[in-house]
């Protein structure tokens, strides 16, 4: 297990992150004006930061569990889990090298605050990561290692999860969730008064939830259901849970919108803590 002894601290801690990953691979298709400013976004994001990671441990909606698992091969591939779009969307490369060290450290963490953990050689990296570190980490050149979600959607236990991944922070590990503030597939490409609404509704009060002292955001967090058209937004949580981890490593470090748009009608955000 690497040292976390103060010792070895770097000069800042990092921040924690929610980033929206966009609709499958829409940065790098012909989709003009859609998604201009969340690329714009996920482009700075290096230049927000108070120095390079060492590494990155990233958060997706696409990946569920029975318990936290997170990769842990030295080269994690790939995995197109986006359906009909071109053909040329699923031959992108991000050749980003992993950190079985990372991947260890995260183990022991969950394991010493009582949370099981285990991890994967073999799964790779699904386009909730490369999609928007193409992006935002153009360079592949720092590891990255990711953690799933756990598949009963209790946002305490993912609140729980990120209180004890904390630490990494101080160790120049960079902690990322990525998402979307809204995800209903079904209305997000149509154009829908009643949807457009929702989707405002559930932004205002999730921007609210996440900007106030962290106890109370921590609370609003666990009952996101009881928010203005939050079912609406979200059928169900996987793209929303993400948050809820990087919360928990934020600590009592506060919580501030650093994007915010409208594609397609639908209000979307995305979250510094710590910065």
């Amino acid at each position: 297990m690497p040292d976390l002894s103060p010792v070895s601290l770097h000069p800042k801690r990092q921040p924690v992150l929610f980033l929206p990953h966009g609709g499958g691979p829409c940065f790098f298709m012909d989709w003009p004006d859609t998604w201009d400013t969340m690329a714009a976004y996920l482009r700075d994001i290096p230049h927000t930061l108070p120095q390079k990671p060492d590494a990155i441990l990233v958060i997706s909606g696409h990946w569920e569990t029975r318990v936290p698992t997170v990769t842990s091969g030295t080269q994690p591939p790939l995995i197109y889990d986006y359906y009909g779009f071109p053909p040329h969307t699923y031959h992108l490369k991000y050749d980003v090298p992993g950190s079985p060290e990372l991947a260890e450290t995260v183990q022991h963490l969950l394991k010493d605050a009582g949370i099981p953990a285990e991890a994967d050689a073999e799964r790779g990296l699904d386009h909730g990561v490369f999609i928007p570190f193409m992006l935002a980490f153009e360079k592949a050149d720092i590891p990255v290692v990711e953690l799933s979600l756990q598949q009963d959607m209790d946002p305490a236990l993912h609140l729980r999860i990120g209180q004890a991944l904390a630490p990494l922070r101080d160790q120049n590990i960079l902690i990322v969730g990525t998402g979307m503030t809204y995800h209903n597939l079904r209305h997000f490409m149509a154009a829908n008064p009643q949807s457009d609404d929702a989707s405002h509704q559930f932004d205002t009060w999730l921007a609210d939830a996440v900007t106030q002292p962290a106890t109370l955001r921590n609370q609003a967090l666990i009952q996101w259901e009881d928010a203005p058209s939050a079912r609406i937004c979200h059928p169900r949580e996987e793209h929303l849970l993400p948050l809820m981890v990087v919360a928990g490593a934020a600590g009592t470090d506060g919580g501030v919108r650093t994007y915010s748009d409208t594609v397609m009608g639908k209000s979307l955000s995305g979250f510094t803590f710590g910065g």
